[in-house]
């Protein structure tokens, strides 16, 4: 069996490259806060039994449910509504 693979090589203007890069970052801004909000609600579940720290402690109400892929896509989506940003970025 003999197979072929096609290799294609983009060559975007530099138009297109701004767009790129302004995609990424976007992406880059709306992973980075799903990632902060999983760390922050696990952090605020994490504390020493005999004592806490004076510094910082995460105020997160204690009935408010861990952050999950379903939950955060729909703030994705309810975000998308009201910053135009992120509208730009396919949903792919």
């Amino acid at each position: 069996m003999f197979t072929l693979i096609y290799e294609f090589k983009l060559k975007p203007t530099s138009a297109q490259i701004t767009i790129f890069e302004e995609w990424l970052e976007q992406c880059r801004r709306v992973y980075n806060y799903a990632l902060t909000e999983r760390k922050n609600w696990v952090n605020s579940r994490k504390c020493p039994v005999n004592a806490c720290s004076i510094k910082s402690e995460y105020i997160i109400p204690a009935d408010k449910e861990a952050p999950n892929y379903s939950s955060q896509c729909e703030n994705l989506t309810q975000a998308k509504k009201s910053i135009p940003e992120l509208k730009q970025v396919h949903s792919q």
